[in-house]
C-alpha cells in the first residue's frame, strides 16, 4: 500500500506545484508590467518594483494554493482513469476514499499553510505594499530628478538638470532656483554638479562647479551676481508626513485581529465589516478540505469518454465558489445580512453540491456525476462540427 501512496504522490505533487508556480507568474508579470509604470510615472527607483511584487506574493499565493491542490488532484485521479489504472486499483479493492489519504494529506498541509498565509503574513505584506505606494507618491524613497525637467523640491525650491551620466553621479546644465524665509531669491546655474551627503540626513549638498550665482533681496538695489569655479549649495529636504498605521482596512488586519475587532469594535459598520472579512477568510480555507472530493468527481471521465470538461468545469467552479464569496463578503460588510448566514450558507451549498457528485462517483454502480454534461456537449460537438463546409463536402461525395 506504502508503493501506491508514493505513486500517488508523486501523480499529484508534479502537476500541482507546476499549476501554482505557473498561476503566480502569470500574475506577477500582470502586474509587474503595472507596477512599472506606476514606478516610473512617479519618478521612484526601479528597486521598488521588485520590494512591491515581493509584498504581493502572499496574495498571490493565497488565489494559487487552492486553484492547484485541485488541479493536481484532478489530473492525477484524470490520468489513472484514461490509463485504465483506476479500474486495476478499483478491482483488487481499493475503493475511492482509500485513494484519497494522499490527496487529504496534501489538503491539510496546504490548508494550515494557507491559513497562515492569509490570516498573518498577507496582512503585513499587504500593509507594507500600501506603505511603499505611500512613499513613492510623497516622494519619501528618494524619488529621481528628471532629466530635462523642473523639479520641486518641496515649496521654496525649484531644479532642472539637462544631462546625466554615470548612473546621477555626474551632473551637467544646472539649473537652481531658491527662496529664502526672508523673502529672498537665489537662482544658479552651473556647468556640472554632483550631490554629497552630510551628516545630517535631512540635508544635502549640491556640489556645483564653473557657474553664475544670483542672489536678490528687498533691499538689494540691483542683485548681485557671483561667478564661481566652485561652490557648495545646501539642501534642505522636504519632510514627508508619516505613512498611517497599520489597521487603515481589514485587509490589514491578521486573524485574530479581526476577531477582536469583530466583538470590540466602536460601531456597528466596524464590527459588520470585521465579522464580513474574518468569516471570508475562513470559509476560503475550509472549502480547501472538499477540493479532493471535487477533484475525484470531476477528474474521472465517463465511461469510454477522455472529454477535458472536468478540468474546464473544475475551473468555473472555484472561481464562481471564490466571487460569491467576495460578494457575500461586500453585503455582510454593509450589514444587509449577517456575515455569518452571508459567507457559511454558500459554503453548504457549495459542500452539499460537492458531497452527492462526491457520493454519485464512489457509492453508486455506475454513477457520473457529469456523465449527462459530457454527453450534451458532446452532442452540441458534433452538431457543430457536422454543419461545417468540410463536413457537408465529404458527406455529399
Amino acid at each position: 500500500m506504502k508503493s501506491i501512496d508514493r505513486y500517488m504522490a508523486r501523480l499529484i505533487a508534479v502537476p500541482l506545484f507546476s499549476t501554482l508556480i505557473i498561476a503566480a507568474m502569470l500574475l506577477v508579470l500582470d502586474r509587474m508590467r503595472r507596477l512599472f509604470d506606476f514606478v516610473a510615472t512617479e519618478g521612484g527607483p526601479i528597486s521598488v518594483v521588485w520590494r512591491m511584487l515581493a509584498n504581493l506574493l502572499p496574495e498571490y499565493l493565497g488565489l494559487g494554493i487552492p486553484i492547484g491542490l485541485l488541479l493536481g488532484i484532478l489530473l492525477a485521479f484524470r490520468k489513472l482513469a484514461t490509463t485504465s489504472e483506476l479500474d486495476v486499483l478499483r478491482s483488487v479493492g481499493m475503493s475511492y476514499t482509500r485513494l484519497l489519504r494522499v490527496p487529504y494529506m496534501f489538503a491539510i498541509v496546504l490548508a494550515i499553510a494557507n491559513l497562515l498565509i492569509v490570516g498573518y503574513l498577507q496582512p503585513i505584506a499587504r500593509y507594507y505594499y500600501e506603505g511603499l505606494r505611500f512613499e513613492l507618491r510623497t516622494g519619501a524613497l528618494g524619488a529621481s530628478i528628471k532629466v530635462g525637467e523642473f523639479t520641486h523640491l518641496g515649496d521654496r525650491m525649484t531644479l532642472r538638470i539637462e544631462q546625466s551620466r554615470d548612473k546621477g553621479r555626474e551632473l551637467s546644465g544646472i539649473f537652481v532656483h531658491a527662496q529664502t524665509p526672508k523673502n529672498d531669491w537665489i537662482g544658479v546655474t552651473a556647468e556640472k554638479g554632483r550631490f554629497l551627503a552630510t551628516d545630517d540626513p535631512n540635508v544635502i549638498i549640491f556640489r556645483l562647479a564653473n557657474g553664475t550665482l544670483i542672489h536678490e533681496r528687498p533691499e538689494f538695489k540691483t542683485p548681485r551676481v557671483l561667478t564661481f569655479s566652485s561652490h557648495d549649495l545646501p539642501i534642505n529636504l522636504p519632510k514627508f508626513e508619516s505613512f498611517r498605521v497599520r489597521g487603515g482596512r481589514n485587509l490589514e488586519f491578521t486573524l485574530p485581529e479581526l476577531a477582536r475587532a469583530g466583538h470590540e469594535a466602536a460601531t456597528p459598520e466596524l464590527r459588520d465589516a470585521s465579522r464580513s472579512e474574518f468569516h471570508f477568510r475562513l470559509a476560503e480555507v475550509a472549502m480547501m478540505f472538499l477540493l479532493p472530493m471535487l477533484a475525484v468527481a470531476l477528474g474521472v471521465p465517463a465511461k469510454r469518454s477522455t472529454s477535458g470538461l472536468g478540468v474546464f468545469l473544475s475551473i468555473v467552479m472555484i472561481v464562481t465558489y471564490h466571487k460569491v464569496n467576495q460578494y457575500a463578503a461586500d453585503v455582510g460588510e454593509l450589514g444587509r445580512i449577517d456575515p455569518l448566514i452571508a459567507l457559511w450558507v454558500p459554503f453548504t451549498v457549495f459542500a452539499g453540491l460537492i458531497l452527492w457528485m462526491y457520493y454519485t462517483i464512489a457509492y453508486v454502480p455506475g454513477g457520473e456525476p457529469i456523465g449527462a454534461l459530457e454527453r450534451g456537449v458532446g452532442r452540441i460537438g458534433k452538431a457543430i462540427t457536422s454543419r461545417l463546409p468540410g463536413r457537408r463536402k465529404e458527406k455529399t461525395a
